[in-house]
């Protein structure tokens, strides 16, 4: 089976979850305060590069969204 995750940008998938969801649902969905205080794309990417188990948590809550 193909990984659903290959070729797609870690800014994609924040940007596609965050136009789906909206902050305040990402934030209740995965309790990173990235989500919860003041959040923006830039500082979220940030954040996901240098915390491996958060970005994991946003990786396959795309997968469960978007995947087929």
């Amino acid at each position: 089976m193909a990984d659903p995750l290959h070729g797609v940008k870690l800014e994609e998938i924040i940007t596609s979850l965050v136009e789906h969801y909206g902050w305040d649902e990402l934030a209740d969905r995965i309790r990173v305060r990235c989500f919860a205080n003041d959040p923006s794309v830039k500082s979220t990417l940030k954040f996901m590069r240098r915390t491996p188990w958060a970005r994991d948590k946003v990786e396959k809550l795309w997968v469960e969204t978007f995947a087929p």
